[in-house]
């Protein structure tokens, strides 16, 4: 209730002011009856639409945010709990702004020995083709970082898929890690020198290159969207001595695909996009919050922060939601 009198007060002080100058100008005073009545009418429907219309109970937030973290469109969402879809979206930026905060203090001074990275594609406004027609960002591209044994994703960048991005996302990474570990990667060159760059000569560094097949010339939407069979692959050691039979992307890749299913922004054959880089960024950090503190992995029967020894427990999202300020 005292919230209620101070945000009343603050309306009313901020309206007195502009109405002052109005009808001061028109030779009419606040001691008018008419004017207080319309005073008192305007403040109390300002304070029900801008104040009362945007606060969500904390049962709302939380089952809003569990849906995008599982997949749901917002206006999905809007439908079935009744919230407008612009509180959801300013919802969910406010959630990913908290979750990348939360992440970028707790994934610090890790014991990780086998590290995936790999980077996952999108795009914002429209895609490369007709990126530079309409004057919107194009194709963009998630560089993630997983820890095989305990699958735990302690770092990620999106960006474009250039050396710039690869640089940031390596040194990142090796900034959160306190011994020396193995990376895996596919062939992109930028992970090369991003490598060297990050880690120095304090790393064991391995490639991956699969060779598919070609099997999506038919016509038919079944095999046109299938996923190419591999055929052959080719493991290059890069820098110091990793153990070949563990440089694989297999873990990462499988990742992705999680990814995509979780996060409807990247959902292949979906009209779901976004229209700013920012809003990607908060979508994906949430999402990766939710996988690391919230969600039970099956391979390990805990969550990856509590395999990784970060946390000792299992965050609800009620939790997460609380943790992030809201």
């Amino acid at each position: 209730m005292s919230r209620f009198f101070k945000c009343l007060l603050f309306i009313w002080l901020d309206t007195n002011q502009q109405l002052y100058i109005t009808f001061h100008a028109k030779n009419v005073y606040h001691n008018d009856i008419k004017v207080k009545l319309f005073l008192e009418l305007y403040i109390t429907m300002i304070y029900i639409f801008t104040i009362m219309a945007n606060e969500l109970k904390n049962e709302k937030k939380t089952l809003a945010v569990s849906m995008l973290a599982e997949g749901n469109s917002i206006r999905s969402i809007e439908r079935m709990t009744g919230v407008h879809r612009d509180t959801i979206m300013r919802l969910g930026v406010r959630m990913g702004e908290g979750c990348r905060k939360i992440q970028d203090e707790k994934m610090r001074g890790l014991n990780s020995a086998h590290i995936e990275v790999d980077e996952i594609w999108g795009f914002i406004g429209a895609k490369r083709k007709n990126a530079d027609k309409t004057g919107n960002y194009g194709d963009v591209w998630t560089f993630i970082a997983i820890d095989a044994d305990t699958k735990v994703i302690p770092s990620f960048v999106v960006g474009k898929r250039d050396a710039y991005h690869a640089n940031a996302f390596i040194a990142d990474l090796a900034a959160r890690i306190q011994k020396r570990i193995q990376v895996s990667s596919d062939s992109l060159a930028a992970y090369t020198d991003a490598a060297e760059r990050g880690f120095g000569a304090e790393v064991d560094y391995g490639q991956i290159s699969k060779t598919y097949s070609v099997v999506n010339l038919n016509k038919d939407a079944a095999s046109r969207y299938s996923p190419a069979e591999v055929v052959s692959t080719e493991k290059t050691v890069v820098s110091g001595m990793p153990d070949i039979s563990r440089i694989c992307t297999s873990h990462v890749e499988k990742q992705n695909h999680t990814l995509r299913m979780h996060c409807r922004r990247l959902t292949r054959l979906t009209n779901a996009f976004s229209k700013k880089i920012e809003n990607l960024i908060a979508a994906v950090s949430l999402n990766f919050a939710y996988y690391n503190f919230c969600k039970s992995h099956l391979a390990i029967r805990c969550t990856p922060a509590v395999a990784a020894g970060i946390e000792p427990s299992q965050w609800s999202v009620a939790e997460l939601v609380e943790r992030c300020g809201e």
